[in-house]
């Protein structure tokens, strides 16, 4: 894709995927270190039928709306995390990213997040919205599965409670269980948690330096790393850019970092080796070393890297 292509809902879609590209780092670098919440689930337009609404028939579903930039909602996803670890699946938590997924925020009638609805049996109910505490949340939902249950909308043998007996109260002492994963991984992941993807990369970069046949720090240190580079782009002011001066590697760079984001893997490695062609020196290393970076983003043996490597050798030689 060249910029004259580039459109307006573009930069929509650009957003979307950045955001759900954040998550989904999160989320792998949770899954790597057994922290991950086994009740809970990530939704976007192409499950939300099935998770939500067709789940919701056998088992009430939790939707929570929040966005990646509010501390509020990083407080209630918490707080909803904790609660939904301990119901023993009498329930499940779906998250809506409103970045990543603007339609299924629309579609749910969310004018900010972080906003709670209950979905039951097809059927969505807005709960709350804006911040609350772990304790608000567990009575507000106890009083839902509550009435839920004396309406007999709940499935057989539902308890009609938050969390399944025997569970340890919201502040009361227990042992913290033990990460589980790579060392590189929990620090890594506790980064994450606090937003921080500069220092989540420099966790993976170590690793790779000591141990460069790492391959999976090496994929983790490339999806981090180009996260982190586009936290604060403006995807139409950076392609215009790249469009009016291609001789500007730096323009070149962001685009390409922003095509990767966008699913476009063959233009970045395109627009990296036209630019391989018309430098030399400092520049051209620059650009190579960073489309070496955006091979590592794709699952090993993609066919597209095997493409640009042989385009990128014929362009150095």
């Amino acid at each position: 894709m060249q910029p004259s292509d580039f459109s307006p809902n573009s930069a929509v879609d650009l957003g979307a995927r950045k955001a759900a590209m954040e998550r989904e780092a999160k989320q792998r670098a949770a899954e790597s270190t057994g922290r991950t919440n086994p009740y809970a689930v990530n939704i976007d337009e192409s499950n939300f039928q099935t998770e939500v609404l067709e789940r919701s028939v056998n088992l009430p579903v939790v939707l929570a709306v929040l966005a990646g930039w509010s501390e509020q909602s990083a407080q209630v996803e918490t707080a909803l995390d904790n609660l939904s670890a301990r119901s023993g699946g009498n329930w499940y938590l779906a998250k809506v990213d409103s970045e990543a997924s603007p339609r299924v925020t629309q579609a749910l009638q969310v004018q900010s997040p972080p906003s709670i609805l209950v979905a039951i049996q097809g059927q969505v109910m807005p709960l709350a919205q804006g911040p609350a505490s772990e304790e608000q949340l567990r009575e507000g939902l106890g009083q839902v599965f509550a009435a839920l249950a004396q309406q007999g909308m709940l499935p057989e043998g539902h308890p009609g409670t938050v969390e399944v007996e025997g569970e340890p109260a919201a502040g009361a002492e227990e042992d913290e269980p033990e990460p589980r994963g790579r060392p590189v991984d929990v620090q890594a992941q506790e980064a994450l948690d606090r937003g921080d993807f500069a220092a989540a990369e420099e966790v993976y970069s170590k690793a790779v330096e000591a141990d460069p046949s790492d391959t999976e720090s090496k994929s983790r240190l490339a999806q981090v790393g180009l996260v982190g580079r586009l936290q604060d782009v403006d995807p139409e002011s950076a392609l215009t850019a790249a469009q009016e001066r291609p001789a500007d590697v730096d323009a070149q760079l962001v685009v390409a970092d922003m095509d990767i984001y966008r699913g476009q893997a063959e233009d970045a490695f395109d627009r990296l080796v036209a630019t391989v062609k018309r430098t030399s020196g400092d520049e051209r290393e620059r650009v190579r070393a960073r489309l070496l970076a955006l091979f590592d983003v794709l699952p090993p043996g993609d066919p597209r890297v095997n493409t640009a490597r042989r385009k990128l050798t014929a362009a150095l030689f």
